[in-house]
């Protein structure tokens, strides 16, 4: 708009409009009967025109739309954060893709994904997060957050210190066999490393849906320091003062109140008319036969009357729900697209603690905000030798170069030009040594790239072996899972959990590093994942009516074995690639 044009249509009237005015006034008090039309067109004409004037003047004194919003300070780039919110997941950049803002519910509550009503300053990540990624082609069904919302109401009504729990917590205490209770719950205990952890509660919080148990999350060392609240006015932090909490590190498969040691000595068995108080679940990847009869239905059956259930698990054991008959229709209900469990209910549960969440953002912003494509790499080798070693630096740039994931470089030192436009890809490298990101930092240094891209490789941090009992270890590590949920191609390492739960948040499909043999890299070196969904790493082998062995990654479509490890089992869209 032309300020000029603007000033002018806002300046006073002229003198030979004031004498005019002053004219006609006369005029009308004469005769006032026939200039009546005449003073009621000019009283219009300022009703009209004055509003105008004024709206003018405020667009001029505030141009910036993003304050109203509430953006502004949390934005990274503006135009650039815009567009990266409307791209599709699963692409690499954003060129060619038509974009616009996210509302509300799209945009921070993911979809409906999210109750609103929390305190944001308690946990900035919940309604912030979706400024820093691209908005997800996935989306939950009207099920899903239909369940999600009766089930916060179940967990304010019956979680800590309601009437219902302390009820509950007496009958526990008193070690009585009792009937039906207000509420059932399922206690999670804090085990094993942190992609472990968040993979087998967001199981067990599925498990919670399927069976209308409230769950309570033990808090270990550092469960309350790393991940916000996810649930509306009550914690799902289990209370300290829970009476069996001191007997959670030495629960065993070989306990007295296993489920499954209670079935191998004939203790319980599934037509039994009176319900113990309570039971411990044993899914730790040295469970037994008898523990995994959890996986059929007659000991759903069973359990469904039990009102506490104490769970120790380190796996990701969705596959198997979905071959429990009795769950099949919720399911199918819950996830339309079954390779979207993790996805969701991932996103649903995990946000950053503000100290976490600072770690996030800071690093994003000054290393990662600024690139047109974001590549993750993240690398684990289980090997008790000290690395790096070549043939697994040989074998990530066997993949990332093969798959054009990254540009080769000129290797006849040719002179290069730069374009004032030449694309920046920044290389997002997690490991827990420094040397894979520093040769790869040092090639494309030392080297042009061949398609004039610059390539940037940063690596946050470089703990050197894992450190599952340190709190700064587990911040870094949480924060690192989540930048590489971040980017928009992604590499991992078979066998990894680190790399599950990023491609999960992030509803990637990865490019999997196959697990090194004889100091070799493999040919291939990687595959594409079939679903952005993790590896359960023990699941049983058994078919509950048979009563014999069985393939359990051939019974449907759904369900198959993992990329990176055979006998495991992954959860799939009937469409999926092979």
């Amino acid at each position: 708009m032309d300020l000029n044009s603007s000033t002018r249509r806002r300046s006073p009237p002229s003198e030979d409009t004031d004498q005019q005015l002053a004219q006609n006034s006369k005029m009308q008090a004469k005769r006032f009967g026939s200039n009546a039309i005449t003073f009621t067109q000019i009283f219009a004409y300022c009703l009209v025109v004055l509003p105008i004037i004024f709206a003018i003047s405020l667009i001029f004194r505030h141009p910036s739309s993003d304050r109203t919003m509430g953006f502004a300070d949390a934005r990274v780039l503006e135009n650039r954060e815009v567009k990266q919110n409307a791209t599709p997941i699963g692409g690499g950049g954003s060129e060619g893709v038509l974009f616009q803002h996210a509302d509300k519910y799209n945009g921070k509550l993911l979809g409906g994904l999210l109750a609103d009503g929390f305190d944001e300053a308690a946990c900035t990540s919940r309604y912030s997060s979706f400024l820093y990624r691209k908005i997800s082609f996935h989306k939950p069904s009207s099920y899903l957050i239909s369940r999600l919302r009766s089930y916060e109401d179940l967990h304010k009504r019956c979680g800590p210190n309601t009437q219902s729990y302390n009820k509950a917590l007496e009958q526990l205490k008193s070690g009585n066999k009792i009937g039906l209770t207000d509420c059932n719950y399922i206690v999670w205990i804090s085990f094993s490393g942190l992609g472990n952890r968040i993979l087998s509660l967001a199981s067990t919080f599925l498990y919670a849906l399927l069976t209308n148990r409230v769950l309570l999350v033990d808090q270990g060392k550092d469960m309350a320091d790393l991940f916000c609240e996810p649930f509306p006015d009550k914690s799902w932090l289990l209370p300290r003062d829970f009476p069996l909490i001191d007997q959670f590190d030495s629960f065993n498969r070989n306990s007295l109140h296993c489920h499954g040691n209670m079935l191998k000595n004939n203790v319980i068995n599934s037509s039994a008319m009176s319900k113990p108080s309570y039971l411990y679940l044993h899914l730790v990847h040295d469970y037994g036969d008898h523990d995994k009869l959890f996986f059929c239905d007659g000991e759903q059956s069973f359990l469904e009357n039990v009102p506490w259930l104490i769970m120790k698990t380190d796996n990701y054991y969705v596959p198997s729900l979905f071959l429990i008959p009795s769950f099949e229709t919720e399911l199918g209900s819950l996830f339309p697209e079954k390779g979207t469990v993790f996805h969701h209910l991932g996103r649903y549960l995990y946000h950053p603690s503000n100290h976490v969440w600072g770690l996030i953002t800071r690093y994003y912003r000054t290393y990662l905000a600024k690139a047109d494509e974001r590549i993750g790499i993240q690398i684990r080798t289980f090997d008790s030798r000290h690395g790096p070693f070549k043939h697994v630096m040989d074998q990530i740039l066997a993949c990332t170069l093969k798959e054009k994931l990254l540009p080769s470089v000129d290797m006849q030192d040719s002179v290069v030009n730069p374009s004032e436009n030449a694309k920046l890809k920044a290389v997002l490298v997690t490991s827990l040594l420094s040397g894979y990101s520093e040769d790869l930092r040092n090639m494309y240094w030392e080297r042009p790239t061949m398609t004039g891209e610059v390539v940037g490789v940063y690596q946050p941090s470089h703990e050197e072996f894992q450190q599952t009992e340190k709190q700064m270890h587990n911040r870094k590590a949480w924060a690192e899972m989540y930048l590489l949920s971040l980017t928009d191609v992604l590499v991992t390492s078979a066998w990894s959990t680190f790399g599950y739960v990023a491609q999960g948040l992030g509803g990637l499909r990865p490019w999997i590093l196959y697990k090194t043999e004889n100091d070799t890299a493999p040919d291939p070196p990687c595959r594409r994942a079939m679903s952005m969904e993790p590896c359960f790493h023990a699941p049983p082998f058994y078919d509950c009516k048979a009563k014999k062995g069985i393939d359990t990654g051939a019974l449907v479509p759904h369900v198959r074995h993992c990329e990176d490890i055979s006998w495991g089992l992954k959860v799939v869209d009937d469409h999926d690639d092979l």
